[in-house]
């Protein structure tokens, strides 16, 4: 079994040999500088079925079913906010480098839009830089949040032919990073709060974490194989664990101000749903949930998009929108807690994770909020796999 990196083996390189153990690397690169790769959105009306084009490539959805989606970003004039948090956050990141002084510049490139991985890449070449350190904005494991991201590099070197020249490695997924979990808390213990302020009764308040629904299949594959992670893979353990997390501190904050506040039901769920009716997705959805709770007596729903890095279309459609409208609907009161965004705990949080990479800190000193972390480095092998295209050229993990 071999350790690929794009195209070409890592031979003696920390990664390889990270990989050989426990899949953490704890020797110190000298990195020379960060690609941030974003999913990438449209930003006018004349993008949106081209773009929805890249995304679907390869499983010959026609125009016409993809119009069935386009007008979500057409009810926003065609412009899906991710790229401009995209920008933000890459000068956010970029900030937070130079105040530490890393000297490490910080590129950006999309999977499915302007500007394509390849691009960074290629500027990141262009401007002098060889060992580059990839940073997805995913936080969890799945073919799409990890795994796709690891075809994406190896893509963007096969395109640009740099694979013998430059070498890129990857962040490991962050989903109990600190920085990642902190605004998270401060969302949910700030919704809780109002709430009790405005006389809502704590018991009747349902907390529902809200991340994106994938085929059970995928989901059964996501994480090393040789783990039985429970139902809902890797992704959904970590989403649980997260969620417990993110719950009990914001309940052990809140009974600061009020010492005898009870025990706040909450749940996972699932939304974004797409596919065919008769392929099982993770369930329960969102907008099921809510008419469950507010059919059993809740009168305020609390929504935390767990699973999102910041206010895309999947937050600003389908629960902004649709679920708020359930909410309406199910005459409840929803709260909506804003994902991480820019928050400078979670910039911060990012580029401790570069920093990890770069001091070579060992795995049990790299702080974590679940015992499911520190994350793997160097993905394990068959780790994500794409049920419905097999496994292709990936970097930092181990083959397949």
């Amino acid at each position: 079994m071999s350790i690929t990196n794009g195209q070409y083996p890592l031979a003696a390189t920390p990664e390889a040999r990270a990989a050989a153990a426990s899949g953490h690397v704890a020797e110190p690169v000298r990195y020379d500088a960060v690609v941030l790769a974003g999913f990438g959105g449209p930003e006018g009306q004349d993008d949106v079925i081209p773009f929805l084009r890249n995304v679907t490539r390869g499983r010959g959805i026609p125009d016409e079913r993809l119009e069935e989606v386009a007008h979500h970003y057409r009810h926003f004039g065609g412009v899906s906010p991710i790229n401009e948090q995209n920008r933000q956050l890459q000068a956010a990141l970029q900030a937070e480098a130079d105040r530490r002084g890393l000297g490490l510049p910080i590129y950006w490139g999309n999977r499915n839009w302007a500007p394509y991985l390849r691009e960074a890449v290629q500027a990141a070449y262009d401007d002098g830089h060889r060992t580059l350190l990839g940073l997805a904005t995913s936080a969890y494991s799945s073919f799409s949040s990890c795994r796709q991201y690891r075809e994406d590099f190896a893509i963007a070197l096969d395109e640009t032919g740099l694979g013998d020249e430059v070498r890129i490695d990857k962040v490991g997924q962050f989903f109990d990073h600190p920085g990642f979990v902190a605004p998270f808390v401060d969302g949910v213990r700030d919704a809780l709060r109002t709430l009790i302020a405005d006389g809502v009764d704590p018991a009747a308040v349902r907390v529902l974490f809200a991340t994106h629904s994938i085929p059970t299949t995928d989901a059964e594959r996501s994480g090393p194989r040789d783990v039985d992670w429970g139902e809902g893979g890797a992704y959904a353990a970590q989403h649980l664990a997260v969620s417990e997390v993110v719950m009990a501190r914001a309940l052990a904050e809140l009974r600061r101000e009020h010492p005898d506040l009870p025990d706040v039901d909450w749940r996972l769920v699932y939304q974004s749903r797409s596919g065919p009716p008769s392929q099982p997705w993770l369930e329960p959805d969102i907008n099921d949930a809510i008419a469950e709770h507010a059919q059993a007596g809740a009168t305020a729903i609390v929504m935390v998009p767990i699973g999102f890095v910041s206010d895309h279309m999947e937050v600003m459609w389908d629960l902004d929108t649709e679920a708020m409208e359930t909410c309406e609907e199910a005459g409840v009161r929803g709260v909506r807690v804003p994902t991480p965004g820019i928050d400078p705990q979670y910039v911060s949080g990012l580029i401790d994770l570069v920093e990890e990479r770069l001091r070579g800190t060992a795995r049990e000193h790299r702080p974590r909020e679940t015992e499911l972390g520190p994350w793997y480095d160097v993905c394990r092998p068959g780790c994500c796999e794409n049920v419905r295209a097999g496994f292709k050229p990936a970097i930092a993990g181990l083959e397949p």
